[in-house]
């Protein structure tokens, strides 16, 4: 059976739909085609670069002797440049993990969010978010709703109120066309409205249970349709029978 994870709140910002039944049809796709990858070790080579101030040459070598799949070193190494490029000669004074937080959804539904990384400088602490995806990354108004989600998840902890959020989109512009990196500065991103959003989660969470229905539905009829064992049996007899 294909089972239908919660999502985190940046899929699920990516992932809704203004209809309850568009958003169940992407989420049974994602769950029935989940990547077969993730980007750790791309967090982990900000952390070399920004904390211990490893050559990036060393970086690169690490993983081209560490990733085994020439798919997705590819893809590691069309972000990496930019990455390097982005925090060149930035020295924080502190760089740590940030504790998971949930947000309610529903009643029946609460969403995870854990930021890989903030760091501080100057005094200053800065939250940047990175965005992989390659193509179709969060825009507009679902852009919308994952930074006023994000706002009240994780900017109303007092200490984080005043860290600067940044969001590094790492899409590429075209299917062909290399990465490139847009950072947007979220002050600058309009916030949904309480209404709006009230609206905007109830819709998901109504897709989200009939994602749910429907990936069982599908888990039974592929039971149904399986034969039993008394049926196989009479359709290949043993040689000894």
């Amino acid at each position: 059976m294909t089972n239908l994870k919660v999502p985190s709140l940046q899929h699920l910002a990516r992932n809704w739909r203004p209809d309850a039944l568009q958003v169940m049809h992407q989420l049974v796709q994602l769950a029935r085609n989940s990547p077969t990858f993730n980007y750790g070790p791309l967090f982990g080579a900000v952390q070399d670069m920004l904390l211990f101030n490893h050559p990036y040459e060393q970086i690169v070598e690490g993983m081209r002797r560490g990733i085994k799949r020439s798919d997705v070193l590819d893809n590691y190494l069309g972000i990496l440049p930019l990455i390097r490029d982005h925090f060149d000669g930035l020295a924080p004074t502190f760089m740590q993990a940030v504790d998971r937080r949930y947000y309610p959804v529903s009643r029946e539904l609460r969403v995870p969010f854990q930021p890989p990384l903030i760091f501080g400088v100057g005094g200053q602490i800065h939250f940047p978010w990175f965005s992989f995806w390659r193509r179709n990354p969060i825009v507009g108004e679902r852009l919308s709703l994952f930074v006023t989600m994000v706002e009240e998840v994780l900017l109303q902890d007092p200490d984080l109120e005043n860290a600067k959020f940044e969001i590094l989109d790492f899409s590429s512009p075209s299917a062909k066309a290399p990465r490139e990196l847009s950072v947007y500065d979220a002050r600058d991103v309009p916030r949904v409205s309480a209404g709006q959003k009230t609206e905007m989660l109830a819709i998901f969470a109504e897709g989200f249970s009939l994602a749910q229905a429907q990936l069982a539905g599908m888990a039974d009829a592929a039971e149904e349709s399986r034969p039993s064992d008394e049926t196989s049996k009479s359709e290949h007899p043993s040689l000894f029978d």
